[in-house]
């Protein structure tokens, strides 16, 4: 018998008094560090629409982030910027589509990430625990600034314009866009799917499967360490971001997820600060969200707001 999902669901996260405090001065970190970028044409995925390039920027700590960049040959004047992040088992895709919609597309591989793994690399599983009991050294520091600097490379770009830049990303990804619209708000629009990293601590509890499972593997193991896991999580939980988000956003779960537990979505999606948000639940649609027919949505929603 299905699971009956609450909409009404609050998750149990509460935002440090320091978080602020915190997340500022890792910026400040950060900021320090020149972006130091290199853009390399790709002919082999380079076309007669598209141009393709390798990107590598600087990040946090010094890491070295890779990425993929398309623009459409035939164009004038700037372009509208997208950002889009990755899943936490994939690897960044070359965003030709998004190209060809006349946007300057960006897909980035924070750390970890097969392209941007030679400084940092806990493998699959242990991305989600590595050093999780202390926030200085928690891999999703580092992981979240390399997401976030993708906005200062497009900012960085002649041909983008800095007034129409979007977010966007789907199970690791949507809980990255939720980060990144909350501390850049450079971004004007964003879309969030299936957001992973949002409710850790329910999710433990409401989903049977990984990659979350791998905080109760890590907690059957560590037993006593189970206030400084919860400790630490709360500084990385998109819902303490999430009312930072101030653009257009619109997010959509799948009501079956055994993932991302549609009711860490629905709690996510009340603490969002935005008044211009929407929601979309897909009943029948597990962890991909109701994606295929979501897709027309997310186009429209770009194409009115960042006007390509």
């Amino acid at each position: 018998m299905p699971r009956v999902v609450s909409e009404d669901y609050v998750c149990k996260v509460k935002r440090p008094g320091d978080f602020d405090d915190f997340w500022g001065d890792v910026l400040a970190q950060a900021a320090k560090i020149p972006l130091n970028v290199e853009v390399l044409r790709d002919p082999l995925r380079s076309s007669d629409e598209i141009e393709t390039y390798q990107v590598f920027y600087d990040s946090l700590d010094h890491v070295r982030v890779a990425g993929w960049y398309c623009l459409p040959k035939n164009r004038s004047g700037r372009l509208p910027g997208m950002l889009f992040l990755p899943g936490y088992q994939s690897d960044p895709a070359v965003p030709k589509e998004w190209a060809r919609r006349g946007y300057a597309t960006l897909t980035a591989a924070p750390r970890g990430k097969l392209r941007s793994n030679s400084q940092f690399n806990p493998g699959y599983p242990n991305l989600l625990t590595h050093n999780i009991t202390d926030r200085n050294t928690y891999s999703y520091r580092g992981f979240y600034v390399d997401a976030w600097r993708g906005i200062d490379f497009l900012l960085g770009r002649f041909e983008v314009d800095p007034d129409r830049i979007g977010v966007a990303g789907s199970s690791q990804g949507g809980g990255l866009t939720i980060t990144t619209a909350a501390m850049r708000q450079e971004v004007k629009a964003a879309s969030a799917g299936a957001p992973y990293l949002c409710g850790y601590m329910d999710a433990i509890e409401l989903s049977h499967t990984y990659p979350y499972h791998e905080i109760n593997d890590y907690l059957r193991l560590h037993p006593d360490s189970r206030e400084d896991v919860e400790n630490t999580l709360a500084y990385f939980d998109g819902i303490s971001f999430a009312d930072k988000v101030t653009c257009p956003i619109i997010v959509n779960i799948g009501l079956q997820d055994n993932v991302c537990p549609p009711e860490t979505g629905y709690s996510l999606f009340r603490t969002i600060g935005s008044r211009d948000k929407t929601l979309y639940p897909y009943d029948g649609h597990g962890h991909e969200a109701g994606r295929y027919k979501h897709e027309a949505i997310v186009v429209e929603f770009f194409r009115t707001h960042l006007n390509p």
